[in-house]
């Protein structure tokens, strides 16, 4: 199913979210609650909770039949997820989607009991999120986007599509765990003739005058680690502007016109998401659900950028391609 399709899906399953069930119903209501760290608004929020909402529909859970759906969108604001949290908790959910780690977190300090099945989480063990991949062993399990190995990976394409860089930048929130195992997975790769320096990220005016600064200096370059999912057009643009090759962990970003990406499908984790629900709501313990790898990594290259780079894609790379975009 395309992305259209999935908007659409969302936009049918989210008019039924509130209603109530029906007399004639003769299956239980169950309530889930989702903590998005996107933004209400957001296109990329929209058509994940589609892949999430038909990944429970091929199980058999309906939004019009036997599931309410309840949604907060913390935009990436962390007074947003502890108040949305918060909220999701009091409606008494029988579990509750998160996505990234301080969704994970604030939900676990509103409750230790009530189920969670997380996406888009890079170190749940480091983080404290749970015991361990095996056996999480608290109220939380779910699906990792990431693995520290991939990092490297990062630093290669680099090298590989844009041979003359002499010098990387990696772009980082330093406040959660995967932001500095990730630079530390990048550093280990060894001298590949790049310098590397790591710029810490917190808000967009932060961002602005980091990017400048580094770019000052010829053959740059940016890796945009999955520590740092936010801000997406601002770092796309300052990339454009101070015409810097870049490789992001999110295929959004290179959707959005970046020029290469190369991670996990997290419209597949999303989906995936709905079989760990289907088993909670079936009686099945967050504590005895063993954590899931991600199962596929896609490289997209943005062509476009990367003429307007003066960059010439080798053959090699664009035949390992999942999707170009012209």
């Amino acid at each position: 199913m395309n992305r259209r399709a999935f908007i659409t899906l969302l936009g049918g399953a989210a008019a039924a979210w509130p209603i109530a069930a029906s007399a004639q119903q003769t299956e239980r209501m169950r309530r889930i609650g989702v903590l998005m760290s996107f933004a209400a608004d957001s296109p990329e929020g929209r058509v994940r909770m589609a892949a999430l909402i038909e990944g429970l529909r091929q199980l058999g859970w309906s939004d019009r039949r036997n599931i309410r759906i309840d949604i907060r969108w913390a935009a990436g604001n962390a007074d947003n997820f502890r108040k949305y949290a918060a909220e999701l908790i009091a409606l008494e959910p029988d579990v509750v989607l998160a996505t990234v780690t301080p969704a994970v977190t604030a939900l676990q300090q509103a409750s230790r009991t009530v189920p969670i099945v997380f996406v888009g989480v890079i170190d749940p063990v480091g983080s404290g999120l749970v015991a361990s991949l095996a056996r999480p062993g608290g109220n939380a399990t779910g699906f990792l986007t990431f693995e520290y190995a991939l990092a490297a990976k990062w630093l290669q394409l680099l090298k590989e599509l844009a041979p003359r860089t002499t010098r990387a930048a990696v772009l980082r929130d330093p406040s959660v765990a995967a932001g500095i195992g990730q630079f530390a997975a990048i550093q280990a790769v060894g001298p590949i003739g790049l310098e590397l320096s790591a710029i810490d990220l917190r808000d967009a005016g932060a961002i602005e005058r980091a990017v400048a600064e580094f770019a000052r200096e010829e053959n740059g370059g940016l890796i945009v680690t999955s520590s740092f999912a936010q801000e997406t057009d601002v770092i796309v643009a300052l990339a454009a502007r101070h015409k810097l090759p870049a490789v992001y962990s999110r295929d959004y970003f290179a959707r959005a016109g970046g020029l290469l990406s190369y991670g996990s499908n997290l419209l597949d984790e999303y989906r995936r998401a709905g079989s760990y629900i289907d088993r909670i709501l079936k009686g099945a313990r967050p504590a005895d659900l063993p954590l899931q790898a991600p199962t596929k990594y896609e490289l997209v290259i943005n062509l476009k950028t990367a003429k307007t780079l003066g960059l010439t894609v080798p053959l090699p790379l664009l035949g390992r391609a999942d999707e170009v975009i012209e």
